[in-house]
């Protein structure tokens, strides 16, 4: 594994240059919110509500124990929180990039999956009666009896918007991420870290609860929105995250990327370093061999002459 660099990639150093490599995802992002936004204003299918089947939807018109307002704040900002402690601690601005987007598209790929089967699917919420007959009188069609609503057609529009459950379908992404910081699977047997990652979803469980007692979703409205919401979480989780059982499960991919390509590059710049270094050693051997050469070639020439010198010499004489 690379040696791990902490603190030595934040916001400042490599926020832009991190940002820019995945512009593509966050122009994604940006579309499926508009999409989202589209699905909210379209009117949804009005499914056939016979006067028979009106026993089951005669539960009285609550408010919300958790508000719409109120979604966000838990399904995004509290991860939000939570993530960006985690960066103020490491200072890692891969972890912080790849939390961010992976919890937006969960978030915004879940929603734009929910609405469009509310859309599509178009079941009555528990207390559809009321809210097609504010007054209490019913008003049925003679020959098909199906009901002749009389209601406001904001509220009955949202009356026909009971499956999946919207609001049970968040806080997965953030069950992932707190199980690969804490390591919940390194098998040590340290058992009370699954209770830091059961209560996003203890959290969930009881707001799933709350949307059945406030008679705005049925049973399985609630269970299929969970099972959808934890689905894509952690699709969007391991596009970013290893598995928290991995031996790098606390770091996302792109981290020990980096730092496998930091450490090729600087083994390549070694190696390239060490090979120029041989040649420059093999060149001053072989200008050093050649002057050694030369020298014992002009030391012989000069030996040559003073034996010509002397035979010329004796033979003068």
């Amino acid at each position: 594994m690379p040696e791990i660099q902490l603190g030595a990639h934040t916001v400042r150093s490599h926020g832009v240059q991190v940002a820019r490599m995945h512009m593509h995802d966050w122009l994604i992002l940006a579309l499926l919110m508009v999409l989202d936004l589209i699905l909210n204003l379209i009117e949804p299918f009005h499914r056939f509500v016979g006067e028979g089947m009106m026993i089951d939807l005669r539960y009285p018109l609550k408010g919300n124990t958790v508000p719409f307002w109120a979604v966000p704040l838990v399904a995004i900002l509290l991860p939000f929180v939570i993530i960006s402690i985690y960066y103020i601690i490491r200072r890692d601005v891969y972890d912080l990039h790849h939390a961010i987007l992976g919890l937006l598209y969960s978030v915004l790929i879940t929603a734009v999956i929910t609405d469009a089967i509310k859309d599509g699917v178009g079941r009555p919420r528990p207390d559809f009666f009321w809210r097609c007959f504010p007054d209490g009188k019913a008003v049925f069609d003679t020959v098909t009896r199906n009901v002749l609503c009389t209601g406001d057609k904001s509220v009955i529009k949202e009356g026909h918007k009971s499956f999946p459950s919207g609001h049970t379908s968040c806080l997965g992404f953030l069950s992932w991420y707190l199980s690969g910081k804490a390591r919940v699977f390194d098998r040590s047997g340290h058992v009370a870290k699954l209770c830091i990652v059961f209560l996003p979803l203890l959290l969930a469980a009881l707001v799933a609860v709350s949307r059945v007692d406030d008679y705005w979703h049925h049973w399985q409205d609630v269970f299929a929105g969970g099972l959808l919401g934890m689905t894509v979480s952690s699709f969007c989780y391991l596009q970013f995250f290893p598995p928290p059982y991995d031996i790098d499960g606390w770091g996302p991919h792109a981290y020990f990327r980096m730092l496998a390509d930091t450490q090729n590059s600087t083994q390549t710049s070694t190696t390239t370093s060490n090979n120029l270094s041989v040649q420059q050693s093999e060149r001053e051997s072989v200008y050093i061999q050649l002057q050694h050469g030369i020298e014992i070639l002009g030391v012989d020439n000069r030996g040559s002459s003073a034996r010509m010198e002397a035979m010329e010499g004796g033979r003068a004489r």
